[in-house]
């Protein structure tokens, strides 16, 4: 007597040699959740700026100087049809821009009523910085910018401290750029 398989036994054997033949599944990866910044250099330090606190990203444009202002107010410039004030975010500070003109940039913030472009000294563009590296700001920084610091990111290839811009445009001393 020859054995009949049913169609439910032929069914489990298919199945019983398709798992001996197939491949595992890729293994779990940790995905580790990331900070995303601008990056840009000023004053010998690296810094990055929320995503969201910064509207778009220049060359330095043709200024017109205005008369009256502070000193690290470099003028207004006509950008797209609107009227951008334009500001030397290392004279701000006490100090001097160090690259060359070509290397500089300019952020612009927009917050509420404030429209202001920011020359700094070079771009590093978009910066994904792992959270797990992120520290509170360090508590011996005595630059001049140290009150706009709100955090910073330790890695191997050195620290990014965190440019609060929102600070900056609320600081009284810069929302004051009229001369005295």
């Amino acid at each position: 007597m020859q054995s009949r398989q049913t169609p439910y036994l032929a069914l489990v054997d298919i199945a019983r040699r398709a798992k001996a033949q197939a491949a595992g599944l890729p293994g779990r990866q940790e995905i580790k959740p990331y900070w995303t910044g601008i990056g840009f250099s000023l004053l010998g330090h690296r810094f990055v700026a929320a995503m969201d606190e910064v509207v778009e990203l220049l060359e330095v444009p043709q200024y017109t100087f205005i008369p009256g202002a502070q000193p690290w107010v470099r003028g207004v410039a006509n950008v797209r049809g609107r009227l951008l004030p334009i500001f030397d975010l290392a004279a701000f500070f006490g100090g001097s821009l160090r690259s060359q003109r070509q290397q500089r940039r300019v952020l612009v913030v927009e917050h509420e009523k404030v429209y202001v472009g920011l020359i700094v000294d070079e771009l590093y563009g978009m910066q994904h910085l792992a959270v797990e590296y992120a520290r509170h700001a360090p508590g011996d920084l005595l630059e001049p910018f140290a009150p706009m610091v709100n955090g910073q990111f330790e890695l191997q290839q050195g620290r990014w401290l965190v440019f609060d811009m929102l600070a900056l445009i609320n600081d009284f001393q810069f929302m004051d750029a009229a001369a005295h």
